[in-house]
């Protein structure tokens, strides 16, 4: 079947680089490219295998307030990294796919407990299934962020790779999802609005989109400048967006001058896990791309404790997320709060109540009724 199916992807992705793109063929090449998102998901998610979950030994219980997993080509230094981070032994060997299963590990930043994954692994291939590809991509879905371990001897072609075997997996890396809202109607026909111009995609392709995924009567709302590719993804759903790392490791086998040149890759970090240099600024990076909210708590007539905060993720970070996060009965008894910190106008503290948003390292007095 999956044979079958690689050679009907192969044949759409010929005629595409065949078809020059221009207004006579937007509306083409707009329905194969749904065509091959379509035998994409299909390739993806085989009738047998139940959406291509975790598996044996991939599936973990998850801890902490947030998930990072460490995905990678295998020798890139991945395991002796979250050795020397989390304390945890993940098989350490100069030789490929030491490790054969997700090996779980916790690393405290910042007084948040962040669980760290050690993935197996992967190899070219993997989302089609090669060397447990699958299986491994898809715990990489379920994290709040991926640090993608490259050797800085070889950075670009591999980063490229794995990059390709994520997105092919419905992974976006380092984008927002597309400000674009379909709404199917029982008559009418398609309506398009859109609130800015359109650079990259025309009426023609998102009729074409539609009309292969015989959607024929809905209103479009784009709020963004999409490519053909951002609004299939919208169609299609199913797609994840996750702030993603490049940890080139290996700084210690190559020079200044280099080094200089691998800081120029955005969103990249280099260090060396033999060496431990530059783990500090990798740490630093993880705890800016999670996002996350320190809030301390003041008890009455106390001091705050700043032994011990509330760690919130940023999109959860009311008044009644924190209370939440201590015990879901509190928000229930709560007459206000007394907040002290960025996320009010005075420094004597603010009275506030449970849909005030908190902000990093905010000091939180509760009041009961």
């Amino acid at each position: 079947m999956s044979g079958t199916l690689v050679d009907r992807i192969k044949a759409i992705e010929d005629e595409m680089a065949r078809t020059q793109k221009n207004k006579a063929t937007s509306h083409h090449l707009g329905g194969l490219k749904a065509k091959l998102a379509k035998l994409k998901r299909e390739l993806l998610t085989p009738t047998s295998g139940g959406g291509g979950g975790g598996g044996v030994g991939f599936d973990v219980a998850r801890t902490g307030i947030a998930s990072v997993g460490f995905i990678g080509f295998p020798s890139v230094g991945k395991s002796s990294l979250m050795s020397g981070l989390t304390g945890t032994e993940s098989v350490a060997a100069a030789y490929e796919f030491t490790t054969l299963t997700t090996v779980p590990g916790t690393l405290t930043v910042h007084g948040a407990p962040v669980q760290i994954l050690d993935l197996p692994g992967i190899i070219e291939g993997a989302k089609d299934g090669k060397g447990r590809g699958r299986q491994v991509i898809a715990v990489a879905r379920t994290c709040n962020l991926i640090f993608i371990v490259l050797d800085v001897l070889k950075p670009l072609g591999d980063k490229a790779i794995i990059e390709n075997e994520l997105e092919g997996f419905g992974i976006r890396l380092n984008k927002k999802p597309p400000a674009i809202s379909i709404k199917k109607k029982d008559k009418g026909g398609i309506a398009i609005t859109n609130t800015q111009p359109m650079t990259k995609l025309d009426a023609d392709e998102i009729k074409a989109v539609l009309q292969e995924y015989k959607m024929a009567n809905c209103d479009v709302h784009i709020r963004c400048d999409p490519s053909l590719d951002d609004f299939i993804d919208v169609v299609e759903g199913g797609r994840v967006y996750i702030p993603a790392v490049y940890v080139l490791n290996k700084i210690d086998a190559i020079s200044i001058e280099e080094l200089d040149l691998l800081y120029r890759i955005p969103n990249s970090v280099p260090i060396s896990a033999k060496d431990w240099l530059n783990i500090d600024e990798m740490i630093e990076m993880m705890w800016e791309k999670l996002d996350l909210v320190r809030v301390y708590t003041k008890p009455k007539g106390k001091q705050p404790d700043y032994t011990a905060p509330v760690v919130l993720k940023r999109n959860h970070c009311t008044v009644d997320d924190f209370c939440n996060s201590i015990h879901k009965e509190i928000s229930k008894q709560l007459k206000y709060a007394m907040v002290w910190g960025s996320s009010v106008k005075h420094s004597r503290g603010q009275k506030v109540g449970l849909t005030h948003e908190l902000a990093d390292e905010d000091v939180v007095s509760l009041v009961k009724t």
